[in-house]
């Protein structure tokens, strides 16, 4: 018999990255309340300090290089750029999460999310 080689499920990968994103977010002092349906632009709604933060949450890959990635086609629309949205990477070999700050989103407090 041969290996048996766990297919990779998109929806599976996201999922995980979800439940990891909510678990950090915990252990850092938010409220988090998920997304109910699977389609729309926020996964994640975090609360802290009365402060609300929406998060869409990716997956990153690694790459021939080494380096881990997360797709380009994942970033934020302009329209979730412009509504305040987060982008919250998860990365599935170390089982970290980091949000990447983009200049669009900049805004003088993000630097204190955490």
């Amino acid at each position: 018999m041969g290996k048996h080689r766990q297919r990779k499920d998109s929806s599976r990968t996201g999922d995980i990255a979800e439940y990891y994103a909510v678990t950090w977010l915990w252990d850092n002092g938010y409220e988090v309340f998920k997304n109910c349906g699977c389609t729309g632009q926020v996964d994640l709604v975090a609360i802290k300090d009365n402060e609300i933060f929406k998060f869409d949450v990716k997956s990153s890959y690694l790459r021939s290089d080494k380096q881990y990635r997360y797709r380009k086609a994942q970033s934020l629309t302009r329209n979730q750029k412009e509504n305040g949205i987060h982008l919250l990477v998860f990365n599935p070999d170390k089982r970290k999460c980091h949000i990447v700050l983009t200049p669009e989103m900049f805004d003088g407090r993000q630097c204190e999310l955490f």
